[in-house]
């Protein structure tokens, strides 16, 4: 530990001199309060890591202040002295959280082991934290799990940037997690205590979008019986995420450059001009790159929005993390729906492992609830997986074997186009031909998956 902060806290200057002067050994920074009221106020303020503090001040006690610090988020180790013979304080003092105590007039040299060993105990602390941020480090940031290089990129990034207000475009398919990405940075962002306000920009027609975004006066339009205010008004001081913002208008678009430049907007129907100060995070599907190049999206937003890219990669391309993904949510649905399922059978396992997971993280947690929901017994067999995870009937041994003279690129081109005609097919076909309600089960969009289609020369 690096210059740690001590704080004294006594009524007597001279006291407060002869303490730093003891401990100037120790190479602490230095704060110094006179009374009870201006400590608590400085450890808030300044966190400090190692507290003296005198039980006698005036008007609020020391034994008040250690009741009030133990009720705070970060908690400092205190080291109290009381009077000689105060042995009942001591014992109040140590049960309300005092780390230790020393009696008045006190030896120079006790006090330097106290605090000797309350340094250990400081130490003992940090190394136990740095521990718990590599263990979460290597499997995962917070409830986002993942092992693989590419997903370690994702939560470097995400750590880089949660301590700041900078604006941050998340890329990634549908299912990939990009909201649990954007409330993980608000978690970890100095507005974590403020709104998280969440706004699907693809699920509203566009003359509805502007009044949830900005909210409305009543009687802006027809059905404006009363006032109400928008995602940007309720994320006030807070986060305000816009999901599939590729998804969203021209005009629209234009209105959110004028946040993002001026920090204003004015609700619908009004003349107002409010403040908006929030931070933006947006994610899409989509290559606004491409959507730019249509006409689709204005170039200005996209280079304001974009300051900070953060990219998910699709489930198939790190299914390294399957068995971790697996692990952990057998036992959150065994412990949800009450059932004892501990593990999966290798068959199984190798399933999941080898299929192509269009619908991401989100298609393999749907999946696993439905298999322990199911499952007769505490290991999950490849019968209680779904027909969907099967091999397509295509991927023969014969066809696997003309793929082992092409490069890799080729292969992959022509495994992944063959495996995903063979399951559209059949998804088509489980939902009579319906695109609407196959792109719903898939967790796509319509006209994604027409795409798909199109190429694949699906009819």
């Amino acid at each position: 530990m690096e210059k740690p902060l001590l704080l004294i806290v006594d009524d007597e200057p001279a006291s407060r001199y002869g303490i730093r002067k003891a401990l100037a050994q120790f190479r602490f920074s230095v704060q110094e309060a006179g009374d009870g009221k201006e400590a608590l106020d400085k450890i808030q303020q300044l966190l400090p890591d190692l507290v003296i503090l005198d039980v006698n001040l005036p008007e609020m006690d020391g034994l008040s202040v250690l009741s009030q610090v133990h009720r705070e988020n970060s908690v400092p180790l205190v080291i109290v002295i009381t009077a000689y013979g105060s042995e009942k304080i001591a014992v109040e003092a140590m049960k309300r959280g005092a780390y230790d105590y020393v009696s008045k007039p006190y030896d120079i040299d006790e006090l330097r082991l106290v605090v000797s060993r309350a340094m250990e105990s400081l130490h003992l602390k940090q190394e136990n934290l740095e521990l718990r941020k590599e263990l979460e480090r290597r499997s995962g940031f917070g409830p986002i799990l993942g092992q693989t290089v590419a997903m370690r990129k994702v939560f470097d990034m995400m750590e880089k940037v949660s301590l700041s207000d900078i604006t941050v475009l998340i890329h990634g398919e549908s299912g990939t997690g990009k909201e649990l990405v954007a409330r993980e940075i608000h978690r970890r962002s100095s507005r974590h205590n403020k709104p998280f306000i969440t706004m699907n920009c693809a699920a509203l027609p566009e003359n509805l979008i502007e009044s949830e975004l900005f909210g409305h006066e009543r009687g802006a339009f027809t059905g404006a019986v009363r006032q109400r205010k928008g995602k940007f008004e309720l994320a006030h001081e807070g986060t305000i995420f816009l999901d599939e913002i590729g998804d969203m208008s021209l005009n629209t678009q234009s209105k959110i450059l004028r946040i993002l430049q001026e920090r204003k907007f004015e609700r619908l129907g009004g003349d107002e001009t409010r403040e908006a100060d929030v931070r933006i995070l947006s994610a899409t599907h989509k290559d606004l790159m491409a959507e730019i190049q249509n006409g689709n999206f204005r170039s200005d937003l996209y280079y304001r929005l974009q300051v900070i890219d953060i990219e998910i990669p699709p489930l198939r391309e790190r299914n390294e993390d399957i068995p971790l993904l697996v692990e952990h949510y057998l036992g959150v649905f065994s412990e949800k729906h009450n059932k004892k399922v501990e593990g999966m059978e290798p068959e199984a396992v190798r399933l999941m492992l080898r299929y192509h997971w269009p619908g991401n993280v989100r298609q393999l947690v749907n999946i696993l609830e439905r298999a322990v929901v199911l499952a007769a017994g505490p290991v999950l067999r490849k019968e209680d997986l779904p027909n969907e995870l099967e091999l397509p009937s295509g991927f023969t041994d014969s066809f696997l074997d003309d793929l082992m003279h092409l490069p890799f690129k080729q292969a992959k081109e022509k495994i992944v186009s063959s495996f995903m005609k063979e399951y559209l097919t059949r998804r088509l076909n489980d939902n009579d031909g319906n695109i609407s309600h196959t792109a719903a089960e898939l967790g796509i969009r319509r006209q994604s998956l027409q795409t798909m289609l199109r190429r694949l020369g699906i009819k």
